[in-house]
């Protein structure tokens, strides 16, 4: 009897290795034919759960749609340096991009900063006094907006109270969103996983996604990248390597 128990012994101490020596096989040759039911549910529960992590959530969805912000800071930075060097520029380019500024960044992303972040950093007590700031300039951003939208046409650049209007808006609105934007990236976006449960922050990232399409149809961000690009275009300034410098 003793002899079979030792066997036995010995066949359950090396199933587990098997098992996982079956699971690592099967994840490194994913890709050749493999037969039983099992392994391709397993295979396919692993692909899912991979496609889950790769999935973006609140914060980093929030920082991407930064990047749209910047690139038309880039670009509100392109129209103060002609409207300084006395050089042309298309007024309804400008246009197009304060009104990426109104409808995407204003009506859209910072309504979600508004409605799904702030309340929740208010209501756990913290970080309250960035988020008064960051609300605040939300508010002041739209006013500066109304101005750029109001003189961004060739009527008012040939007019010189209303082109030093539109001059001092523009210059005010970068001043103010490059901090801004900084801190929401650097503190408030890292803070907000410790204030909400893994399942309340899945379901945020659905949110924000149900409101992007509802907005802007399927693939919203490239689309609005697309338009950014095109703008950017208009000025000269898409070609990356023309800010390289030449030392």
């Amino acid at each position: 009897m003793e002899p079979d128990r030792k066997v036995q012994d010995r066949q359950r101490n090396e199933r587990p290795f098997n098992r996982r020596a079956f699971l690592r096989s099967g994840i490194i040759f994913s890709g050749a034919a493999l037969t039983g039911v099992g392994l391709l549910h397993g295979t396919e529960t692993e692909k899912k759960s991979e496609e889950k992590e790769a999935e973006v959530g609140p914060p980093e969805d929030l920082m991407r749609e930064h990047g749209v912000l910047k690139r038309v800071l880039l670009i509100y930075g392109e129209v103060l340096r002609r409207i300084d060097a006395k050089q042309d520029f298309p007024p309804e380019a400008l246009a197009d991009a304060a009104g990426i500024i109104r409808s995407f960044v204003e009506d859209y992303h910072e309504k979600l900063e508004e409605d799904f972040l702030f309340p929740r950093f208010e209501k756990a007590n913290q970080l309250v006094d960035l988020v008064r700031v960051l609300r605040e300039q939300h508010q002041a951003g739209r006013r500066v907006t109304d101005i750029t939208m109001r003189f961004a046409n060739l009527q008012s650049l040939k007019n010189e109270s209303e082109r030093a209007q539109l001059v001092d808006s523009t210059r005010q609105f970068i001043r103010m969103y490059n901090p801004h934007e900084a801190r929401e990236d650097t503190v408030l976006f890292p803070a907000f996983r410790k204030i909400v449960s893994p399942h309340e922050f899945d379901s945020l990232g659905e949110d924000f996604e149900k409101k992007e399409d509802e907005l802007f149809g399927d693939d919203g961000f490239e689309k609005m990248v697309d338009k950014v690009a095109s703008i950017e275009k208009r000025f000269g300034i898409y070609d990356l390597a023309q800010f390289t410098p030449k030392i």
